[in-house]
């Protein structure tokens, strides 16, 4: 158990080194370097006090004892200089074993300030070496900075994750177990600490549950590896015992990492552990060597250019993630075991190497269950979406199927701190794989299994469950005869041209092309379109033609699947590679059917689960659109239902047509109202004779100003502690950034976006944090109701003052001239706009009511009512 004395007392170490280095891993290994240093000393006492010689510091390491370096006669300058004599004499000594060595290489000390590092080695004094598990969990702490602040050169695996995969592959005391890219050996300690579990006299499995060990964890970087309680091995014998400490063996490429893999293991008892600085992908030394279980977290990143690897890989690729998972696969025993974190694009990527990887999986290699992951597991430094993919050579020979289980919640919530939350599919994950080792089945909305013949359909073998899961639910309600989009439809790719083969004026050698920007929902806009010269038109199936349908396959995500149904196109006009065009090549379907059915939730959720998104785009490949099946009726029902439709659409249209039209008066209202207030005060002719008093708008804030910079704690999901939004410039909800506990702005305000969505302006109640590109102005209320002064700023248009200004600034701001009627004119003003507003608002309403009927109109089609 770790305790809150020893974590202060890590934090305090490095809050000593911050000010000299900020860097969290180079606080780690000056850490981890001291720490060694200090038990080394520790252990020669130990030895000392049972009667034994000293190992380490004698000859002519002698000088470089700990009590020595820390003796007072030392001045600040001498210390520095001794400790840093000491480090390199370490490194080369062959008096020390050889993993001390190792730890102690290129080891340095990169600051000169002596009084710094007197602070830092009088807490690193508070620590001392034993033999109990606190330290090895003291030492996994300080790793979880490399988790939380930032990251070693790959992503720290964490420790909830490491402990499922080791539970559901459940390594045993005679087998080999490898980490063939070990970065802190987590899953090799945890691996250990299981095994030491499962043969302790104390251990009852029926008691025992694991993931509720960790209960008292606040966040995801402070659940400590296997807390398992005091479970010591007692059953296993000493022979066996050694057995199993060189049983596990970890491979890491980068010294860094190894250096603290040793010293982690170390401090676990382990005395001589089997760490190798080895490049598992260009090395062939250790390639002979089998092993009965292989855990990793390997590299998602390739280096420019790719890997280079040995020509012994079956598949032949220059991406390490590829390239590891063959690794992997190909290193087991023919019983052997894996479990395996892999990013995306192993799942789903149409590149050759991928699917002939996934190939080879399903039908090779023993892939028996892949687990989805939350894409927030790594925060708060990569999105990424994972998977972990579960290999049993053994299970796999028995079975047709792959289990699919989708992990939404994983006990912590993805913002930056992933903190503790209530909702964790973990346990009942873990409970559903047990069961299908077994070959047993535990239905739930969290498994799904396919048959691998299905897999194998079109040749990708997908991985990912959810396209597998939407066919299913499709059978289960389906109405009408089901079909795929391409039995009925042509599929034709864009044509693909630069910006610099874009003509400006369009002549008799040009062809017009429509983009993603041109192909709106309503219709193609003919001033988006671009030109370009007729020879990129290599075919005239690539011109559009009259109820064609265009599909955006390459946009942001809420984008993807985007259509535009053709109408009335006179002239000739071609389309952009991000679009792909949909043409009906049966009579028996009528296209503007078609059309309503890619527009359908059913159809938006396919193409959500199947697409194949990267950092920013999203695409939707060919096959997969192909593969979209949908309800076929007959041709009058689907005339009948295009007709009901559309006549629903027409509502729509025209709610929208005054919806996007209707803009808050300010202006006539402002000059009515003038001529009643002077009707009513004829004495204020004069003073009001050219219209209601100017005032600069910085004369009726209380306050304005600018945002600043994010917190640097908070959420992006709100919880009890994180419950304060975070607002920057954006419209509507997309303002909304995440979730602090700080409250910069407690009073009724408007906030204005400075860059991006310029001038767009909120009025806003609720307490908020205020960050970058975002102005607020807190009205004084005896002066200007907010509402009105919302009202004027968005009449005044702020955002387009100027093609050539970047941003809005709080001066220019305070420097806008606005009108100041008296508050009750104002209230009055408000009050007709907000009147008006209601009306716009039942228009809204009866758009979504129409949209309502159009989506149970398709809903009937597929059988539910």
């Amino acid at each position: 158990m770790l305790n809150q004395e020893v974590k202060n007392r890590i934090n305090y170490a490095r809050d000593v080194l911050v000010g000299k280095i900020p860097d969290p891993k180079a606080q780690v290994e000056q850490i981890t370097t001291a720490l060694i240093y200090k038990f080394m000393d520790d252990m020669d006492r130990q030895a000392i006090e049972l009667g034994g010689n000293p190992t380490f510091f004698v000859d002519e390491l002698q000088e470089f004892s700990w009590r020595k370096l820390l003796s007072p006669e030392l001045s600040g300058r001498q210390r520095w200089e001794l400790y840093t004599r000491a480090l390199e004499a370490f490194a080369r000594s062959p008096i020390i074993p050889s993993i001390f060595r190792t730890i102690f290489k290129d080891a340095f000390l990169p600051y000169k300030d002596s009084e710094t590092l007197n602070l830092f080695l009088k807490v690193i004094n508070e620590f001392s070496y034993d033999h109990s598990e606190d330290l090895g969990n003291a030492y996994e702490y300080l790793l979880s900075i490399l988790g939380s602040q930032g990251d070693a050169g790959q992503f720290r695996t964490p420790r909830h994750i490491i402990d499922f995969i080791v539970e559901v592959v459940d390594p045993d005391k005679n087998e080999r177990i490898l980490d063939p890219a070990c970065g802190t050996a987590g899953f090799l300690i945890s691996s250990y600490k299981h095994i030491l579990r499962k043969y302790s006299s104390n251990y009852d499995p029926q008691k025992f549950d694991l993931f509720h060990s960790q209960d008292d964890a606040l966040d995801a970087y402070s659940v400590e590896v296997q807390k398992n309680g005091n479970f010591k091995g007692d059953l296993l014998t000493p022979d066996e015992r050694k057995q199993l400490a060189r049983n596990i063996v970890g491979y890491d490429i980068s010294p860094d990492m190894v250096r603290l893999s040793l010293v982690n293991m170390y401090l676990h008892g382990f005395h001589t552990p089997q760490i190798y600085e080895y490049d598992t992908l260009t090395y062939e030394d250790k390639w002979n060597e089998i092993f009965d279980v292989i855990l990793a977290n390997p590299p998602f990143m390739s280096p420019k250019g790719g890997i280079r690897p040995h020509s012994r890989f079956q598949i032949q690729a220059n991406r390490s993630e590829v390239l590891f998972v063959d690794y992997i696969a190909e290193h087991l025993t023919i019983n052997g075991r894996a479990g395996i974190i892999v990013p995306e694009g192993i799942i789903f990527q149409s590149a050759k190497a991928y699917k002939t990887l996934r190939k080879n999986l399903v039908e090779n290699w023993g892939l028996f269950a892949v687990v989805s992951l939350p894409p927030g597991i790594f925060n708060p430094y990569s999105g990424v979406k994972t998977s972990i993919l579960f290999l049993d050579r053994s299970r796999a020979k028995r079975t047709d199927e792959i289990l699919f289980v989708k992990v939404e919640n994983d006990g912590f919530d993805l913002g930056a701190q992933r903190r503790k939350i209530d909702k964790n599919d973990l346990p009942e994950a873990y409970r559903i794989l047990k069961k299908w080792q077994k070959g047993e089945k535990e239905e739930s909305p969290l498994a799904l299994w396919v048959k691998k013949g299905k897999l194998a359909e079109n040749g990708e073998y997908n991985l990912t469950g959810d396209r597998y899961r939407v066919v299913e639910e499709k059978r289960k309600h389906q109405k009408w005869p089901m079909v795929r989009l391409g039995e009925v439809c042509k599929i034709i790719r864009g044509i693909t041209f630069s910006k610099k083969d874009q003509i400006e004026i369009e002549n008799d050698n040009t062809v017009r092309v429509a983009t993603t920007k041109a192909a709106q929902e309503n219709g193609i806009v003919e001033k988006d379109l671009y030109y370009v010269k007729k020879e990129f038109v290599t075919d005239e199936e690539k011109l559009l033609r009259d109820k064609d349908i265009l599909i955006s396959t390459a946009n942001s995500l809420n984008l993807l699947g985007r259509t535009t149904f053709v109408r009335n196109i006179n002239y000739k006009c071609s389309f952009g590679a991000f679009m792909t065009l949909i043409r009906i090549t049966n009579d028996k379907v009528l296209p503007e059917y078609i059309y309503y059915q890619l527009n359908s939730s059913k159809s938006k959720d396919y193409f959500l689960k199947v697409a194949n998104t990267t950092t920013n785009i999203s695409n939707l490949s060919h096959n997969d659109l192909k593969n979209l099946q949908i309800p076929l009726p007959p041709l009058e029902v689907q005339q009948e239902i295009v007709a009901e439709i559309e006549g629903y659409q027409k509502i729509i249209d025209g709610c929208r047509q005054v919806i996007d039209a209707w803009k808050p008066d300010v202006e006539t209202y402002l000059d009515e109202e003038l001529k009643i207030y002077l009707a009513e005060h004829p004495e204020k002719q004069e003073e009001l004779s050219e219209g209601w008093p100017m005032v600069k708008l910085g004369e009726v804030c209380e306050k304005l100003f600018a945002g600043g910079d994010v917190p640097e704690e908070y959420s992006k999901i709100k919880n009890e502690y994180y419950n304060i939004p975070i607002y920057t410039n954006g419209i509507g909800e997309k303002s909304l950034y995440g979730y602090t506990n700080i409250i910069k702005v407690n009073k009724e305000c408007i906030t204005i976006s400075a860059r991006g969505t310029i001038g767009y302006s909120q009025v806003r109640k609720e307490p908020f944090y205020p960050a970058i590109r975002l102005i607020v102005v807190i009205p004084l209320k005896d002066l200007i109701d907010v509402y009105f002064l919302k009202y004027v700023i968005d009449k005044i248009n702020i955002g387009s003052t100027g093609n050539t200004i970047p941003q809005l600034t709080v001066p220019m701001i305070k420097d806008i001239s606005i009108p100041l009627p008296p508050l009750e004119v104002q209230s009055r003003i408000v009050d007709k706009i907000e009147s008006e507003r209601k009306v716009i608002d039942s228009l809204r309403e009866m758009v979504k009511t129409y949209e309502e009927k159009i989506k149970r109109v398709i809903d009937r089609v597929w059988g539910e009512e």
